[in-house]
């Protein structure tokens, strides 16, 4: 899978749609050049491409640096993938990543902002942080200057798992002067990037990094942002993924609130103003402690009931329509479906026919 990566042109929404065809990497590399070309996408190019030996030369060079460098390797299909980003079409076929990180807790939140960070933002990021060590979420990052450090620093000072997104391969490091912190980070979470180790930093390297920033998380937070930046970009890529979105509302005078202020205003982001607002947005209160009569609901779904169950899985939200689609259902009897699991507990409606699991 690794030589998919390194094939030009051929990008991670069009390899997994060879593998899927195909079956896996290796089968892609030995299948005949005329069954791959009846595969929407696939043209005489790629085809050159795969049957370039030069590419799997550059595989087994980032396999040995991998191995190395003791490196872990996540592909899409994989269960230690994270499972919000399985669900983004365009998320990349394979991470690497370094540290202690571990995906299984459920609550993942993107906290990001601007390089150019007031006091006000700074304190702000710092005690947003601290407020949620009740609700222990992974706190991701894209571990630059201003907000994003200050997120990571915070989370390790209290306690809480944090992950650096990196837009580049792990034989770099940027920015150089948070070399230092590496260790820390490492030691609770570590860091996370599609790139290999001979990517360098490069600035159009960020909208890959972001759309895993936001791929990955339940929700996506900005802290100060002007009117132009990544965060909103970030924020945008959020959106369509159908995550939850929040920011931090400052001064209309303030440069560095002006971005916030307007997602806000144009209704692309929730304001908060504490932790408290952001863990009932998410529903996080409900989901301390799950009570024995609520397992034994989940227990006693019907067919019908374990199909949605199923359908809405570990999402943060999933709208009445894709539901009814995806559980083959005709939509007054999804919707019948989720008006009874609701007033049993078991799913709780968002606004806009959106609805997610009661966990």
């Amino acid at each position: 899978m690794l030589a998919l990566q390194r094939v030009p042109g051929l990008g991670d929404t069009l390899s997994k749609k060879l593998l899927n065809a195909v079956g896996s990497a290796q089968q892609i590399f030995s299948e005949n050049p005329r069954s791959l070309l009846k595969i929407e996408g696939m043209g005489n190019m790629r085809i050159k491409g795969l049957k370039d030996k030069q590419v799997l030369s550059f595989a087994e060079q980032e396999l040995k640096f991998i191995q190395e460098h003791n490196l872990e390797v996540h592909h899409f299909k994989g269960p230690s993938y994270p499972e919000r980003l399985k669900q983004c079409l365009d998320a990349p076929i394979l991470l690497f990543s370094k540290g202690n990180i571990n995906l299984n807790n459920s609550r993942v939140l993107s906290i990001v902002g601007t390089r150019n960070a007031t006091s006000y933002g700074v304190r702000f990021c710092e005690r947003l942080i601290h407020e949620l060590r009740a609700v222990n979420p992974i706190i991701v990052s894209g571990f630059a200057y201003g907000i994003d450090i200050t997120a990571q620093k915070a989370a390790q000072r209290n306690g809480l798992q944090t992950i650096g997104c990196l837009a580049h391969g792990f034989n770099t490091i940027y920015p150089k002067k948070h070399r230092r912190y590496m260790p820390l980070i490492e030691d609770f979470g570590g860091f996370i990037t599609e790139f290999w180790s001979d990517d360098p930093f490069d600035r159009k390297n960020f909208l890959k990094r972001n759309r895993i920033i936001a791929g990955m998380s339940e929700a996506t937070v900005v802290i100060e942002s002007a009117e132009k930046g990544g965060s909103l970009v970030t924020a945008d890529i959020a959106n369509s993924y159908h995550r939850d979105v929040f920011a931090v509302p400052g001064r209309s005078s303030d440069v560095q609130s002006k971005g916030c202020n307007h997602l806000i205003k144009s209704h692309q982001a929730q304001m908060i103003t504490s932790a408290s607002d952001l863990i009932y947005h998410l529903g996080w209160e409900q989901e301390k402690i799950k009570t024995t009569a609520q397992l034994s609901l989940f227990q006693n779904l019907s067919e019908e009931e374990h199909r949605i169950v199923k359908c809405i899985g570990n999402e943060s939200r999933k709208h009445l329509d894709e539901i009814s689609i995806k559980c083959e259902l005709p939509t007054f009897r999804t919707a019948a479906l989720l008006l009874d699991m609701e007033l049993k507990g078991l799913v709780i409606p968002l606004p806009g026919k959106f609805f997610k699991i009661n966990q």
